[in-house]
């Protein structure tokens, strides 16, 4: 194993000994399955899944130019966030590094395997201040968060400031990049050879549309790969699960397209904000969401409520306060928005 990624691993996790599904220990066709005290009736769905899901990584490499081997899969990228912590980070001992605002679950999670969370503002303009989480980091600390796009503000990092917060820290690097579908910048995961402290989180939930299929992503160095799946549940992903995304898979470039259209429509549903009398900031975007500073957050948020349109309350996250975040619909939905906010701006002309 590397010795930089064994260096970081839990002791016990180094000692783990991981389950033995009959899955693993038999390789080939089986002609009679009598080893997993299964139903023998319901075909296919009796029969216990493929705990590597070896053929939706074999298709997703090939979409992703990346060795099958680099990629665990987790339920959602929660699994793969929580996954992270349950293998590298001691409880009540270890803390992780993270940039604010950012995605919760990093924090809930942290919580939920009692390790300390540091939060490190982003700079005024949303910018990574990487001295700042470089000095948050101490000799306990096993991991640094970077979500890029990052969400709910939507810029992304340049790989820059990755680079220096990998070489000035010696812990585990995880950028977090379920929104990069949207963004002009290239991913990161093209570094992971080269950089084995360092696990990139992708999903199928955002431009594969598959949200409620329940299946995220983790590239990484094999060496990460095998103790990912030795720490996880044996049977993570259900048949059900896997046969989907081997469907999905073979549309990548349907995807696409939905991709091109979300973006057209980011584009159409930024100009027309700009005409929205109670939005008085539109921030940059490399993601499916934008995120507008208004007038009266509570208010307007209440208001759309009150009208059937749902979007993020971002008011009391530090640096979004007064903000909405509003993810991009379809033409029609956009539609719809724009006319509520419309309606809004006229209650006192009424």
């Amino acid at each position: 194993m590397n010795q930089e990624i064994e260096r970081l691993l839990r002791d016990n996790i180094r000692r783990l000994e991981p389950y033995s599904c009959a899955r693993d220990e038999f390789k080939g066709t089986a002609r009679v399955m009598l080893d997993a005290n299964e139903n023998p009736f319901n075909a296919p769905i009796n029969r216990y899944p493929d705990p590597l899901q070896w053929q939706v990584k074999t298709e997703l490499a090939k979409v992703k130019g990346i060795g099958a081997d680099h990629i665990f899969l987790g339920v959602g990228s929660d699994e793969c966030i929580d996954i992270c912590y349950r293998v590298f980070c001691e409880p009540r001992i270890d803390n992780v590094v993270a940039m604010a605002p950012s995605y919760g679950m990093y924090e809930v999670c942290a919580d939920i395997n009692d390790v300390n969370y540091r939060k490190v503002p982003l700079n005024a303009d949303f910018s990574l201040d990487t001295d700042a989480m470089l000095a948050a980091a101490d000799t306990n600390t096993k991991l640094m968060w970077i979500c890029s796009p990052n969400n709910p503000t939507g810029n992304s990092f340049p790989f820059s400031d990755i680079e220096r917060l990998y070489n000035g820290f010696s812990g585990m690097i995880v950028v977090d990049e379920a929104y990069i579908d949207f963004s002009s910048r290239p991913s990161a995961k093209a570094h992971i050879d080269d950089m084995p402290r360092l696990v990139v989180l992708q999903t199928f939930s955002k431009a594969w549309g598959n949200a409620g299929a329940r299946m995220g992503i983790a590239f990484a160095h094999p060496d990460i790969i095998g103790v990912f799946n030795k720490v996880k549940y044996p049977y993570n992903i259900s048949t059900l699960a896997q046969s989907h995304m081997l469907d999905m898979l073979a549309k990548a470039d349907t995807v696409k397209q939905w991709v091109a259209t979300i973006l057209d429509n980011r584009a159409s549903l930024l100009h027309q904000l700009a005409s929205v009398g109670c939005i008085t900031h539109i921030y940059p975007t490399d993601a499916n969401f934008i995120l507008v500073a208004t007038i009266d957050a509570d208010d307007i948020y209440r208001y759309l409520c009150s009208d059937g349109i749902i979007v993020r309350n971002r008011n009391r996250v530090r640096l979004c306060e007064g903000c909405l975040r509003i993810t991009v619909g379809t033409a029609d939905e956009n539609a719809e928005l724009i006319a509520a906010l419309h309606r809004y701006d006229n209650q006192d002309k009424q």
